[in-house]
């Protein structure tokens, strides 16, 4: 198995400013390799592959020995780049579906890593030694496992950075057998997530980013107040970027604890394929969406789900909130109905309830393998005291 293992990384402001230099150098040879690239083809009808321009590493050395503090590799790795940015061009005309996203340019915003493989560093304990560049500190959350293949130092907003690990052989993690079967989950912005379970309630939504508007707001107005090019709009600048990742950092420690809840309660979860990218169209609930963070939770819970052995499945959402999951006859709701009220069977529940019984009864398709013996499904829970009303 591989996995990359992330850390915050400490540096001195040496280290910091030779790292600063090697990004810039990439930076550089990116655009020229895309500048290039497009000059041949448009003059020759040639279209350079990575090797060609591999070749040409050596020339560029000589003739700007700036190029010379970066490894051979790191070099190597900003060609690839380039060569994978026009495959999925080439792979966006084929399928023809939205816009197919000519490479472009790269500033210093825009460009924020790069990569080393086997040559170039060396690793004692949680020291990080890169030649040419200094040492890095890591806050070594959780130990490095598996054989390191390649790493990754990545510089944020605020200009802190951050050293990625991505390692093979990592031996798998053991995660105790599911209290329950099966469940459905249905997100919505009212609330997070509500599941199937009928004796659970629904998550709320802590909506993260709406809490720290105002304060974004204050920031931003600080920022239109300095002089272009000041240090103190730097500074305002990084407190506005600060911001921003700390909303983000909450969100991805939330999707992960929900995520790591329903992968340790449940074998089989069943989810809704919604195309998240078209609902973001709409202007007036775009922001709430893009703060709620479906995307996110549904990419945890199918890259766990794969690791602890649990089956993912995605199914049809059309019509999961206009459907009595008793009797199955058609209740039409507005957006503003909260509550399922069914006049055919008398089926009282909160709308979010009914929608994932519905979507935990239906037959979509598996995300992840299934690992292991197909177990017995096991009859749900229904005490009394967590049963629906049925008038």
């Amino acid at each position: 198995m591989r996995k990359t293992f992330q850390y915050k990384a400490v540096t001195s402001k040496t280290t910091s400013v030779n790292a600063d230099r090697c990004l810039i150098l990439c930076q550089q040879l990116y655009n020229l390799c895309l500048e290039q690239r497009i000059m041949v083809y448009n003059q020759r009808k040639i279209t350079l592959s990575k090797y060609d321009q591999d070749k040409e590493l050596p020339e560029l050395k000589e003739a700007f020995p700036e190029f010379k503090i970066v490894g051979s590799q790191v070099l190597q790795d900003v060609t690839d780049r380039v060569s994978k940015a026009f495959q999925g061009f080439f792979r966006r005309l084929e399928t023809k579906k939205g816009k197919a996203g000519f490479p472009r340019f790269k500033s210093r915003d825009r460009y924020d890593s790069f990569t080393l493989k086997q040559a170039g560093w060396s690793l004692e304990g949680k020291y990080l030694h890169i030649k040419g560049i200094g040492t890095f500190k890591l806050r070594l959350s959780r130990p490095i496992e598996g054989r390191i293949k390649t790493i990754t130092l990545r510089r944020d907003s605020r200009d802190d950075w951050y050293v990625s690990f991505s390692c093979d052989d990592v031996p798998a993690r053991e995660y105790p057998e599911p209290e329950e079967e099966r469940t459905g989950i249905d997100v919505n912005i009212s609330n997070y997530c509500t599941d199937s379970d009928p004796c659970s309630e629904a998550v709320e939504n802590p909506r993260f980013y709406l809490k720290a508007q105002k304060q974004l707001r204050k920031q931003q107005r600080k920022v239109s107040r300095r002089k272009k090019g000041s240090n103190r709009r730097k500074k305002a600048v990084k407190q506005v970027a600060r911001t921003h990742s700390k909303v983000s950092r909450q969100r991805k420690d939330f999707a992960h604890k929900w995520s790591r809840y329903y992968i340790l309660k449940y074998y089989e979860i069943h989810i809704e394929n919604l195309q998240i990218a078209n609902m973001m169209r709409n202007h007036n609930l775009a922001k709430h969406i893009a703060d709620v963070s479906w995307g996110m939770f549904f990419e945890f819970l199918s890259y766990k789900a794969a690791e602890a052995g649990r089956i993912l499945i995605k199914v049809k959402p059309h019509g999961s909130s206009q459907e009595c999951s008793f009797c199955h006859a058609i209740v039409p709701k507005t957006l503003a109905m909260r509550i399922h009220n069914c006049p055919e069977c008398g089926l009282i529940l909160p709308r979010d309830k009914n929608s994932a019984n519905i979507i935990e009864e239906r037959e979509g398709v598996i995300v992840t393998p299934q690992v292991g013996p197909v177990r017995p499904l096991r009859r749900k829970r229904d005490s009394a005291e967590c049963a629906p009303i049925r008038g």
